[in-house]
């Protein structure tokens, strides 16, 4: 990493051409994978990414560059470039950093790198068996087991000077289901912010069963009807939709300049008094969490929405600027290579009033969602459009058949008005989320939940 002294000497040259703070991020990440097809290793790769990201600020006014050249030479270019692109140059005085040390919450055990790539194609390769092995129709399975190693150094002219290290391993199976020339698929996809010691607590086999099991159900499922039902939301990745419908909304990245629908609303009742939901970055070896966000801000609990009023915004050091409230720890990018704005990390609805038996009688015909997939949010008007990976029709209070080819959709206002029973079961689910400053690890989760009127697309 940059020396202190040199990371004085780059900061103040950026600072040359008249902001009034500037910030440098430099990154050593070794990231290292396994994929492998229908049994057979596809692809090993095991690559690193290093460099510095420098950016200045005047007032709101944000100018950000990036190098791979770490040296003397390749920092201050970097730096007189901000400079150049902030006004005119101008004398400076010296920069004092101070070293600064954030407790480790998230310690990892086992380095995945640090493991024999046989060992660790083994794991992956006893998931992918127990896939096929499922059953008979599981024509394809794939699976990947990611490792990354992630250490970056933040230093700024308010003095502050930390580096962090935080370890990330994750497993995901997907399994493809045949019969009479129809196919259907299943995906699992657990992580941890931990080293390979995660399969002391999750099993690879558990990994792939679950991936064939979906398949299946979805294989021996008829189409979902549509029309405006009743919902049931199972936990886990069933989070993802306020993830997306709602939590992209309270980042400061879009609140700050109006593109939000959560924009002014601070204080108000925006959803059903039973939703409280929660941002937390510091949950011990979640996927999500790190101990310092990417300005080097200590993650904390952030209480977003409670008992439905809408109690804070997710917010980075320019959302901070703009709206005039304080930092979150919710500064993240993907690498060196962009900007920070303000992310997610482990986002969540909280535990509720409702026993879970009791949601499900409450419902005379609708839909329970086992499981979500992928889908598409506008963050300006909340609308959303989300399938469902695994599904199941609701009569009389009974979950009944599966059912394939559903989605729901709506806005995420609309959405959290409609919660109106929210369950104990709390659970967390790992994902990948972009966004302007690309692609980072996020938990999404939720309980069982009730949503009293969707719109269901099917056939």
């Amino acid at each position: 990493m940059i020396a202190k002294a040199l990371a004085e000497e780059v900061l103040a040259s950026a600072m040359s051409g008249g902001a009034d703070f500037v910030e440098l991020f430099g990154e050593i990440t070794r990231n290292n994978s396994i994929n492998m097809v229908d049994g057979k290793i596809d692809r090993v790769t095991d690559n690193l990414v290093s460099g510095v990201g420098i950016r200045a600020f005047l007032g709101t006014k944000t100018v950000f560059a990036s190098t791979s050249d770490t040296s003397r030479a390749g920092l201050l270019k970097c730096a007189r470039a901000v400079a150049a692109a902030t006004g005119e140059l101008r004398a400076v005085e010296k920069i004092i950093l101070n070293e600064r040390m954030f407790p480790n919450i998230h310690p990892a055990k086992v380095i995945p790198s640090s493991v024999d790539a046989k060992v660790r194609a083994d794991l992956l390769r006893a998931g992918c068996f127990a896939a096929k092995e499922y059953n008979e129709a599981i024509s394809q399975v794939s699976g990947t087991l990611l490792g990354v190693d992630h250490t970056i150094l933040v230093a700024n002219t308010e003095g502050l000077y930390t580096t962090d290290r935080h370890i990330r391993t994750r497993m995901a199976v997907s399994a493809v289901a045949s019969a009479a020339g129809v196919n259907q698929s299943g995906f699992n996809g657990p992580g941890a912010g931990m080293g390979l010691e995660f399969f002391d607590l999750v099993n690879p086999v558990d990994i792939g069963r679950e991936a064939a099991r979906q398949a299946m159900v979805n294989l021996g499922a008829d189409y979902c009807p549509a029309g405006t039902m009743t919902v049931a939301i199972e936990n886990g990745f069933g989070g993802v939709i306020f993830h997306e419908a709602c939590g992209h909304s309270l980042e400061a990245t879009s609140v700050a300049i109006g593109a939000s629908q959560m924009a002014g609303k601070l204080g108000q009742q925006i959803a059903n008094p039973k939703v409280t939901a929660i941002d937390d970055g510091t949950i011990p070896s979640a996927w999500g969490s790190v101990n310092i966000d990417d300005e080097g801000h200590p993650t904390q609990k952030n209480i977003l929405i409670e008992n439905g009023i809408l109690k804070s915004y997710m917010i980075d050091r320019l959302g901070s600027r703009r709206m005039g409230l304080p930092m979150t720890g919710n500064s993240r990018r993907q690498s060196y290579e962009y900007e920070p704005t303000s992310r997610m990390t482990n986002t969540y609805i909280d535990n509720g009033p409702d026993k879970n038996e009791d949601i499900i009688a409450s419902i005379e015909n609708g839909l329970y969602c086992k499981k979500m997939g992928g889908g598409s949010v506008n963050p300006l008007t909340g609308a959303f459009n989300f399938s469902v990976a695994e599904g199941y029709l609701v009569k009389n209070g009974k979950i009944c058949e599966a059912v394939r080819g559903a989605s729901l959709v709506g806005t995420g206002s609309e959405i959290l008005q409609n919660i109106d029973m929210v369950g104990q079961n709390l659970e967390r689910a790992q994902g990948m989320c972009g966004s302007s400053s690309g692609s980072i690890p996020t938990d999404v989760g939720q309980p069982l939940i009730r949503v009293s009127s969707i719109t269901v697309g099917g056939r």
